[in-house]
């Protein structure tokens, strides 16, 4: 197994996600979205796996401050999340070419 965590440090679900894999002793790699931002590539591989709007924080200000839910461009969102870390859901766990976004323990348990 390959585990990223891709998340916010001050995230309850990030953190959540990070103790679940330490209780099982199995290795992880935590990338603070706020320091170092998704490439493009990590984004199209998150996006394959879970869908756009799987990934897109809806309950968020940037969300509206942006009007992102007029936009139709999948091209557009998918660049305003590059840049704006906080629009994602957290945390994305990644799997090799398998992702998960937000604490999802059942789909991880598969992964083990």
């Amino acid at each position: 197994m390959n585990i990223q965590i891709y998340g916010i440090k001050k995230c309850f679900d990030t953190k959540k996600a990070e103790r679940y894999f330490k209780e099982r002793k199995i290795k992880f790699q935590f990338v603070d979205l706020n320091i170092k931002a998704f490439g493009k590539r990590e984004m199209e591989s998150v996006v394959a796996a879970v869908g756009l709007e799987n990934v897109i924080n809806k309950n968020c200000k940037e969300y509206k401050n942006l009007n992102i839910q007029n936009i139709r461009s999948s091209q557009i969102k998918q660049e305003l999340l590059l840049n704006n870390p906080s629009l994602y859901v957290t945390p994305i766990v990644r799997n090799g070419k398998l992702a998960t976004v937000g604490f999802k323990p059942e789909v991880w348990k598969d992964w083990e």
